[in-house]
């Protein structure tokens, strides 16, 4: 009885949702050993014309990591093996801004900014999501001495 509670209410769900769904578009991918993690993301952005996505999912490894720490200039890298726990952030042409967690063989975890250099190990699964309403870019807004996130909704 409880399984067809969550078909049911999963199936309303999807179609009150299904105008939103319309405007989604999810790009699945497989990074294989030796391919960076952050450079293969923009390079599917810029294939795919991706204006305004997210991370949806990774799950995978790595051999190699190099991540900005809060608050630092410069990035850390160390080698080993480390599985990738959590990837997040903002995809498109314009710029993208990714933040990374990994956990080494004892399970201590740390976290950053993913910076170029961050190689796979076995693999990275990866789902992105993206949305036709909108077009994300980085400029500097006078806010921080960042470019940051701009977001502009696209006329209909």
């Amino acid at each position: 009885m409880r399984f067809t509670y969550i078909i049911a209410a999963g199936f309303l769900f999807s179609c009150n949702q299904n105008k939103a769904m319309e405007k989604l578009t999810v790009y699945p991918f497989r990074l294989k050993p030796g391919q960076d993690l952050k450079i293969e993301i923009q390079n599917l952005a810029n294939e795919k014309q991706i204006k305004a996505g997210w991370i949806s999912t990774c799950v995978g490894s790595l051999t190699n990591y190099k991540i900005r720490f809060a608050n630092q200039p410069e990035a850390s890298s160390d080698t080993g093996h480390f599985e990738i726990v959590s990837l997040t952030g903002t995809v498109s042409t314009n710029g993208s801004h990714l933040h990374i967690s990994i956990s080494d063989s004892t399970g201590k975890t740390i976290g950053g900014h993913l910076m170029e250099g961050c190689k796979i190990y076995t693999t990275a699964e990866i789902v992105i999501l993206c949305s036709n309403e909108f077009v994300f870019k980085r400029e500097k807004d006078g806010t921080t001495p960042w470019e940051e996130l701009q977001v502009e909704k696209i006329k209909d």
